[in-house]
């Protein structure tokens, strides 16, 4: 495949070494308005430098677009790079908003073409095997779930792009958030009802360094979760907790810690005949637990672009899809809208009053 990459910063610089090391891969072109960013990068791992993104969504040799920017272009370059034909990769959050989200979807749709989130965080060795063990009904009916995700930043952190409201839509609810979202969405499927408070307890910036929030699905499973960019030190925690046990993900290599998974299972007491089949009796007491380790390097940058180069080759959506970054965002809207409110809010009518 043929590539094209917009944005040579820490992402832009991950995505470039997973695809130079594929030998049926290609960097045609790395932009940044930084053109000595993109020769760093060029010189690294092929292609030729660029300052201007749309001499990478004209150019005719590239398939497929990297839009790797702060979340203020993501939107224009990908819908660019979509309304010329190309497959496009776009970084998380997929925009600064539901509707910036919407029209990179839309557009994706009305051409035919593969709109990928990056949600690398499905692609974790012990997050897929957790999804692995929840699929095959490991744990039963998964009842809720929790997380916790974040960092301490670093000096100068409130004088990034990230503490500009009008560049990045939004603070550690947008930035980390959407990462935990996507994983409740992709364990339990959609929510009608969110509640969510923001705060800025630390960092002196517009957007909120810490976020709180609670989602309703409409069997009454439920999600909680607290990001904050002031955790100081790393942290990565995601309990997924069912009718027969519960899978808990925690770390996700290098600052993070090495990625582990724990999964619980109730101890059975007994097998009670009632009626035409069983009933399984519990016992009380502490469960029987496995501890899953996945040390080394961070697998999901390369995993994650072998599935949108599966997606394109057999015309699917991808995991991690255009459709999962626009749902989201609705949801971290309405996080926003009730935080505003502080008050529930229920999905439909959002979109509705929206």
């Amino acid at each position: 495949m043929r590539t094209g990459i917009i944005g040579a910063g820490l992402i832009g610089r991950k995505r470039a070494e997973v695809i130079s090391a594929e030998k049926s891969d290609e960097i045609i072109l790395i932009c940044d308005i930084d053109i000595k960013k993109a020769q760093v990068l060029t010189d690294l791992f092929g292609g030729n430098p660029a300052s201007d993104w749309r001499s990478v969504v004209n150019d005719p040799r590239i398939e497929a677009v990297i839009v790797a920017t702060p979340n203020i272009f993501l939107k224009d370059i990908s819908v660019a790079a979509l309304e010329n034909g190309k497959h496009v990769l776009c970084e998380k959050p997929l925009g600064r908003n539901a509707e910036e989200a919407e029209a990179i979807w839309l557009k994706a749709k009305e051409r035919g073409l593969i709109l990928k989130t990056g949600f690398n965080h499905r692609f974790h060795p012990a997050i897929r095997a957790a999804k692995k063990v929840a699929d095959y009904g490991g744990i039963g009916k998964i009842h809720f779930m929790r997380a916790v995700y974040g960092h301490g930043g670093r000096p100068g952190y409130e004088k990034e792009w990230r503490a500009n409201r009008e560049i990045c839509g939004g603070g550690e609810l947008l930035d980390q958030g959407v990462h935990v979202i996507d994983l409740f969405r992709w364990f339990i499927g959609e929510f009608e009802e969110a509640y969510g408070r923001i705060a800025t307890y630390s960092w002196p910036m517009e957007v909120e360094d810490n976020a709180f929030a609670l989602f309703w699905a409409a069997d009454g499973r439920t999600a909680q979760m607290h990001t904050s960019w002031t955790q100081w030190k790393n942290r990565f925690l995601l309990e997924v907790i069912g009718e027969k046990g519960y899978l808990v993900v925690d770390g996700l290599g290098g600052s993070y810690g090495t990625e582990r998974l724990f999964i619980g299972k109730r101890k059975i007491r007994a097998a009670e005949s009632i009626g035409p089949t069983p009933a399984i009796q519990y016992a009380g007491g502490a469960p029987d637990e496995e501890i899953l380790e996945f040390p080394g390097p961070d697998i999901s940058w390369r995993e994650e672009m072998k599935e949108f180069a599966s997606a394109i080759m057999e015309n699917r959506e991808p995991i991690g899809s255009g459709y999962d970054g626009l749902m989201a965002n609705r949801l971290i809207g309405a996080v926003y809208e009730s935080a505003r409110r502080n008050v529930p809010v229920r999905l439909g009518l959002f979109e509705q009053e929206k």
